[in-house]
């Protein structure tokens, strides 16, 4: 099962990526200003997954890619594969494990460490 990881970006904006159930990266988000905007997308995602389209690329490297989108805005985008047929396990994990997936916060700067 995969996990959606929200986290903090260098410019005080939010944003979140997608796992693998091997912690691999799939996509990362756009960024969000508030945090309570990016687990609000991640909880829309999860409920209506089925509602996404996948627009295929490739970068000038030569590598794959895809823009996760719903109807004209563009959700995330996803890392670089090296074949259109990893590029399509990325997307199936994406579909098969997303509504099930775990939500982790690592946009905390502090931690508590116990005494």
């Amino acid at each position: 099962m995969g996990a959606f990881v929200i986290s903090k970006r260098f410019d005080d904006h939010y944003k979140f990526v997608f796992t693998s159930r091997k912690g691999k990266t799939i996509f990362t988000s756009t960024s969000f200003e508030l945090k309570m905007d990016c687990e609000a997308v991640i909880e829309e995602i999860k409920a209506t997954i089925g509602n996404y389209t996948y627009v295929k690329s490739r970068a000038a490297n030569g590598k794959y890619f895809f823009k996760m989108m719903f109807e004209d805005a563009i959700i995330a985008t996803s890392r670089k594969y090296s074949t259109p047929l990893l590029l399509q396990k990325g997307i199936d994990e994406i579909i098969l494990a997303a509504a099930k997936s775990d939500i982790l916060d690592f946009s905390v700067n502090e931690f508590m460490f116990p005494d």
